[in-house]
């Protein structure tokens, strides 16, 4: 419970500006794009976990889904629900905090988690990748996305963890944990069929980041 409480104070924390935090961005990721357009992923009703300031979600309103975002910011959701207003969609925007899941009742179709799970310590992992397959619908698909221990801000090779400086824009004093794409893959293989997976780069907060990118189907 401590360790939740820092977590959702430090976010608070960010979230004290509208777009203050490096990763927020008002356009979709075009790898997230890529699957809607080729119409991999389909309108359908979905909850995007972490959402923030709800421009992912946004985007998926206007493509025709039924959305839901969580976020442990309250501020975050504040700024999703007013942005979601001015866009002028029905978003259902909700505080929550990610060992929370199992609260939630509701089946989906799609789970979007974009740049969250290297924020899960590897030891709760496990439960949160079951938490998240018991969300999906039979035939759900579950798209996720984290930074890959080859990402250049790790600062040293083999090194798994990395603890944000106090100073840092983004995170303040806050832990990631950086996978390899086959840890990852290990993972989600019990509950989930791969359908792609791969390492791919990607311009963010003023540098290159190596990222894993999994695209599955639940078993």
């Amino acid at each position: 419970m401590e360790e939740e409480i820092k977590n959702k104070e430090t976010f608070e924390k960010v979230y004290e500006e509208p777009e203050k935090a490096v990763w927020t961005n008002k356009e979709p990721p075009e790898e997230l794009v890529e699957l809607v357009e080729s119409g991999k992923i389909k309108p359908c009703k979905v909850i995007d976990v972490g959402c923030g300031e709800g421009f992912y979600s946004i985007y998926l309103a206007s493509k025709g889904f039924d959305v839901t975002g969580i976020d442990i910011s309250e501020k975050a959701i504040n700024y999703a629900k007013e942005n979601a207003r001015k866009a002028d969609f029905d978003i259902k925007f909700k505080v929550m905090d990610l060992n929370d899941l199992s609260g939630l009742k509701e089946k989906f179709d799609l789970v979007l988690e974009w740049a969250i799970l290297h924020c899960v310590p590897f030891e709760k992992r496990k439960k949160y990748v079951e938490n998240v397959s018991n969300l999906l619908n039979r035939e759900g698909k579950y798209f996720s996305t984290c930074f890959n221990v080859k990402d250049p801000k790790f600062g040293q090779i083999g090194k798994r963890l990395r603890i944000v400086p106090e100073n840092a824009r983004a995170l303040m004093g806050e832990e990631m944990y950086f996978s390899s794409l086959d840890e990852i893959k290990q993972l989600f293989e019990s509950h989930f069929k791969l359908i792609e997976s791969k390492i791919f780069e990607k311009m963010g907060g003023g540098k290159i980041n190596t990222w894993n990118y999994f695209f599955m189907e639940k078993r």
